[in-house]
Order: C-alpha cells, then sequence, then structure tokens
C-alpha cells in the first residue's frame, strides 16, 4: 500500500525552485560569496536573494560570520543544512543526468515525481498525498513532467473516464533520488 504522507523534508525542499541546486553548490563548494551563486546558478540577483532567505528560513543557510565585507557576505551551510543539501546534491545530480535543467521543475515537481513512484497514480490520490497543493497546481505539475518526459499519462476508457500516470525511466531515476 502506498505512503499516505509526503516526505517532509522532500516537500520542503520543493517549497522554493532555486533551493535544490543552491543547496547542492554550496555543499560541493563549501559556502560561496552572492556573485559566485549568481554566476555559477545563471539566477537573476533578485531570485536568488529569495532564495537564500527562504533556505535562512528553513535553518540550512547563514552568513559566514566571520568572512568578508557586509555588503559582499559569503554564505555557508548550517548543521541542519549539511543534511538538506547531502538530499539537495542527490537529486541535483539526478536531475543533470537525466538532463532536467537546474530548477526546471515545479514546485510540486519533485513531490509528484515522489508520489508517483510511491504508487500514487490517479490525480485524486496524488491530490490527497500533497493535500496543500490545489488541483490548477498538480495538473500543471503534472504537465510540465510530462513535457519533460518524466510522466507518461494513460487514459482509462471508463465511465466517466478516467488518468492513471506513470514514471518513465527517467522518472524513475529521479524518484529514486527523491525517496534516498
Amino acid at each position: 500500500m502506498p505512503s499516505t504522507a509526503p516526505d517532509p523534508l522532500l516537500a520542503r525542499l520543493s517549497g522554493h525552485r532555486w533551493l535544490v541546486p543552491l543547496l547542492a553548490d554550496l555543499a560541493a563548494h563549501r559556502g560561496a560569496r552572492f556573485v559566485e551563486l549568481v554566476n555559477r546558478l545563471g539566477l537573476s540577483r533578485d531570485s536568488l536573494t529569495r532564495t537564500l532567505a527562504a533556505a535562512a528560513a528553513q535553518g540550512w543557510v547563514m552568513r559566514n560570520p566571520g568572512h568578508g565585507h557586509p555588503l559582499r557576505p559569503e554564505y555557508i551551510l548550517t548543521e541542519a543544512g549539511e543534511a538538506a543539501a547531502m538530499r539537495a546534491a542527490t537529486i541535483a545530480g539526478a536531475q543533470a543526468a537525466i538532463g532536467l535543467p537546474p530548477g526546471g521543475a515545479t514546485r510540486w515537481g519533485l513531490p509528484l515525481v515522489a508520489g508517483i513512484g510511491a504508487g500514487h497514480d490517479r490525480f485524486n490520490a496524488l491530490s490527497r498525498l500533497l493535500a496543500p497543493a490545489t488541483p490548477r497546481a498538480l495538473s500543471q505539475g503534472l504537465t510540465a513532467l510530462g513535457r519533460h518526459g518524466l510522466v507518461t499519462r494513460d487514459l482509462i476508457d471508463t465511465r466517466p473516464p478516467a488518468s492513471r500516470y506513470g514514471l518513465t525511466g527517467k522518472g524513475k531515476l529521479l524518484a529514486a533520488a527523491c525517496t534516498n
């Protein structure tokens, strides 16, 4: 029987589009300055500022207290951020292996892949699993995952018609990374 609760860490990691690439980069480089992050991740300054604020709100990232000038801060991972960064690095590695660009998944993309991988193959089952997500957000996420070649949709000829979702080979690789 499929799990009835989403992975809390995965839900927090996917709460912002750029958290996974940011944490993976900080883990790989043992911290970085703002400008380095902008250049390596290819983000705008505003997007990176929002992502760093989201990571700091989770308690994963902080400014390095003994480094640099206040206008050119360096960001490092906290102890709690180390565990999240290990998971983010695994997910980022899987995304790179399947050709999914960093930040290419929607907010609900990773939880959807993990949910389908756990056996939730119907829209209502996914909706119950990811309870705060609206039907529109789930539909957009499933459509985006289909465009990236991660999810398939099979129509079931019943009354009323129904859909069943499955993972492609690339989707299974990403689901395995999301559940580790």
